[in-house]
Order: C-alpha cells, then structure tokens, then sequence
C-alpha cells in the first residue's frame, strides 16, 4: 500500500493511502518513537534507511523493524558530525548506503555495517571554497544519481558529480548558484537554488536557469513525478509566501499548484519535504508548520493528511 513518511522530531509518522480525511498526530503510528529523524531514503524499494538523532544510522530488516547499523561517532574521522542526507547509489556498495554530512563529507555504510569516510570527496577541486552565506561551513545537503553518475550537492559548493562511482569527484555548476537540493529523472539534472531552478540536459556539462511563472525565484527543493517536476519556491531563506509548483520534465515554466492547498503555504517547503514517486503515483510534501500533504495525480491535485504534526525535517514516498 502507499505510503508517505514523514521525519520528525518524535520518530517517523507514517500515512497510508488512500486517506479519507487528515489524520491526528495521536493517532499516527510512529517508527522510531523518541528519535529526532532527519533524512530517509530506499534502498532499491527493498528496506529502508533513517538518519537518527545527529549521527545514527537506521535500516529495515526484511519484516520491515528498524534495526541500529551504525553511528558516524563510531568513526575517529567522523566523530562530532550530524548526517543530514542518505542515498543508496553506484557510489556504494550493494546493501550499503551513502551519508552526507555537516560540514561537506561524504561517508559510506557497507552492508556488513562498517562505516568510513569517502577520501575521494576530501580532495573534490574547489573545496577550499565552500562557504555559507552566515559564514559557518558548509554542508552535504542531497545526493541522486542517473544511469550513469552520482550527483552531490553541497551547500554552499554547488552540485558535485562521479562518473567512476565515487573514485574522483567533479564541480558541475557555480557554487554561487546556492543550490538546496539535487534530483535526477528523464535524462535530466535539476538543482533547486536561491535563484530559482537550474537544469541541466546533458548530465551537468553545462546549465540553464529557469524562474518563468514563479511568484520568486528562491527555491528550495525539486521532484520528479511522472511527467511532471515539482519545485518549492518561497520569498527567501527565512521563507513566506512559500508555494508547490509544476512544470513538464524540461522545466521550462511553471504553474502553480493550487487545487486543495492554501493560498500560501507559510515558511519554507525545505530540501528533504517534497517527495514524489518517479513514476508519477504518489508525490508528497510537509510545511514547516507540520502540515503533510499528497497528491496521486502528479501534483495536480492535493489533499491534506495530517495536520500540526510539529517540526518535519523529511518527507519519503513509498509504493
């Protein structure tokens, strides 16, 4: 059955499809309960994975119970980071996943558990310029990948890419572009950024900026649904006036989506909230004020599932 997940504060909310009517936080099951969540990802649809309080790392069984694999204070090198993204990709191994953290590291988990840090992302060129607009270091903010390479964006340092599953890594765009999240689908890259939605047709070789028909140019997260992409935009990094919208996959313009939402969604609609299966069945979004949404006609239509679920930090959509 589909299902949305949402990573809080108090563990993961999972709603299941179809919903009748919006869901209260007391009547949401919770996995994980207690453990602040801030990032999930699949691994081949198979089991799942959960980023845990600043650096535990979670996956399913094959009954679908959690189980604790590894945490990144386990590791010398790695010790006082937070993981803030997952993604199972070429970049590691089969069973395993890989981690984005603060302060622009890479790091694997293999599949017997053992984790380590990514050396080859050490030596990315142009590193010594990573920075952040508040001066603090920056952070591996998203991971993806296409048939081909594995896309890493740093904020702020631009999206990464390896085309030789992690041995060596490239810059792809201007790390003053400032982008929020990096997603992949039909033969495309588009990265979410202050400036509105980049994109890219020939795997990061080179770039476009597209902002026609939105209402402001600041965006902060993307998502492939079907035909169509889905892309938050807000006033700016402390947000209001935020709103979903839709483009066809070249992302050339955008309508905004409307049908079951309010007229401005408050906030930001932040990287790791906006959600959507690649074939087009389920798309999913949380606000910052812990409303979760979702859409099974590739955003054309909405309807609220649960309401003041409190802080939400990520959003997955399985089938």
């Amino acid at each position: 059955m589909p299902a949305v997940l949402a990573g809080t504060k108090v563990g993961i909310l999972r709603f299941s499809l179809p919903a009748s009517a919006p869901v209260s936080p007391a009547a949401t099951p919770v996995e994980l309960a207690g453990r602040e969540v801030l990032a999930l990802a699949p691994e081949a649809w198979s089991r799942l994975w959960a980023v845990a309080g600043r650096g535990e790392i979670w996956r399913t069984d094959p009954d679908g119970n959690w189980q604790r694999v590894a945490s990144l204070q386990d590791d010398e090198a790695l010790t006082g980071l937070t993981a803030l993204c997952l993604a199972d990709t070429r970049a590691n191994d089969e069973g395993g996943i890989l981690v984005g953290t603060s302060k622009a590291h890479l790091a694997r988990v293999g599949s017997d558990g053992q984790l380590g840090l990514v050396g080859s992302f050490e030596d990315a060129p142009g590193r010594d310029s990573w920075h952040t607009p508040w001066g603090g270091p920056p952070d591996t903010r998203s991971i993806t990948e296409d048939a081909t390479a594995v896309f890493v964006n740093v904020h702020v340092g631009g999206v990464l890419r390896s085309r030789d599953e992690g041995a060596t890594w490239e810059p792809t765009i201007d790390i003053e572009a400032d982008i929020h999240r990096v997603v992949t689908g039909s033969g495309r890259v588009y990265a979410a950024g202050a400036g509105g939605l980049w994109v890219s047709d020939d795997q990061g070789g080179s770039w476009r900026l597209s902002t026609e028909g939105l209402h402001a140019t600041y965006c902060r997260s993307a998502a492939v649904c079907g035909d169509a992409l889905l892309v938050s935009a807000s006033n700016g990094p402390h947000g209001g006036r935020a709103a979903l919208y839709r483009s066809g996959l070249e992302g050339n313009s955008f309508e905004r989506c409307r049908d079951g939402l309010p007229e401005w969604l408050g906030g930001n609609l932040d990287s790791l909230c906006v959600d959507a299966l690649p074939n087009g069945l389920l798309a999913a979004f949380a606000t910052e004020g812990g409303d979760v949404y979702a859409s099974t006609d590739q955003g054309v239509s909405w309807a609220r599932l649960a309401e003041g679920v409190g802080p939400v930090h990520c959003v997955l959509t399985i089938p």
